[in-house]
């Protein structure tokens, strides 16, 4: 899938429900069961600093724990590399996030806490420390004087395609969509969540994501209002889908096969082929465009695997 830097992706974590699948299936901490979220409401509020806001988008969500106010924090971080300092960038957000609150809360005496939580969908492995401390010389001298803070990352692709088949909800189709890109699979497991989705709306949207990502490469401002559209037919959405993963696959398709044809050196025919090969296309096909042998291609195949 297109890589996402638009509202579009902001919208579908808005979601209460996709923001309650998000924290559950990959936050693995134990206040999570702690969390009431049907009080879960966003803030519009940000916090980013304005040299990172053409990489980065952010959400705050507010939800009740032991019926007291805490806060969620998520980074959305849409660069193909990877950013050594998110760690600082966070720190920022966070004292800038309770600085807000002081001023705006009357007689505060103690501050809630704030989760600080990463969404990467970068096609790199998300390297970058999670300590603050990490990326300090010499930290340790410091001791108790140090900064002490750390941030909770969700790479999309760190994320095995069998664990998001198990999971087989709202967001892991999310994430099986851009991590693991199948059409004939997607289109298999989107129609199963479908059918046990009692209430369509995160689904739908899910969908109208999808269908506005293969006409547009992107959500077009005037096109925000189309992801409300709710489904409730099987036959309906199973249209919708075919024709949006039909378009991706083709789309797909000519652009590698113009860079096979025009990008002749080995770098360009790697890169080629690692498109192909994140698309799901057959070996066969992808030395074919790219003029790779099917053992160079198996190789790199099973280098990707391992990352």
């Amino acid at each position: 899938m297109h890589q996402l830097h638009d509202k579009g992706y902001k919208r579908l974590l808005k979601n209460r429900r996709i923001f309650r699948e998000l924290i559950e299936t990959f936050v693995t901490e134990a206040w999570v069961k702690e969390l009431d979220f049907d009080t879960c409401e966003t803030l519009d509020k940000s916090f980013i600093s304005d040299h990172y806001k053409e990489t980065a988008s952010d959400l705050i969500y507010k939800v009740k724990r032991n019926q007291r106010d805490s806060f969620v924090v998520i980074l959305m971080e849409f660069k193909s590399t990877v950013e050594r300092f998110l760690s600082l960038h966070m720190a920022n957000y966070l004292t800038n996030f309770y600085m807000d609150y002081v001023e705006s809360t009357p007689n505060v005496k103690l501050l809630p806490p704030v989760f600080p939580l990463l969404v990467y969908n970068g096609d790199k492995e998300w390297t970058a420390p999670t300590k603050i401390s990490d990326v300090i010389e010499d930290s340790r001298l410091l001791g108790k004087y140090g900064l002490n803070f750390e941030y909770f990352a969700i790479p999309v692709n760190a994320y095995d395609k069998e664990f998001l088949l198990r999971v087989k909800n709202v967001i892991s189709l999310l994430f099986l969509a851009e991590a693991h890109y199948d059409a004939e699979l997607l289109e298999k497991v989107f129609l199963e969540v479908f059918e046990k989705e009692t209430d369509k709306g995160p689904i739908s949207l899910l969908l109208n994501w999808l269908i506005q990502m293969s006409r547009h490469g992107r959500i077009p401002e005037e096109d925000v209002d189309k992801l409300e559209r709710i489904y409730e037919s099987k036959e309906e959405v199973q249209q919708m889908l075919t024709t949006a993963l039909k378009k991706e696959r083709q789309d797909s398709f000519d652009k590698g096969k113009l860079e096979g044809k025009n990008e002749g050196d080995y770098e360009r025919q790697i890169m080629t082929a690692r498109k192909m090969l994140f698309k799901g296309f057959e070996m066969a096909l992808i030395a074919e465009i790219t003029g790779l042998s099917e053992a160079e291609i198996l190789k790199l195949k099973q280098e990707m695997q391992t990352y």
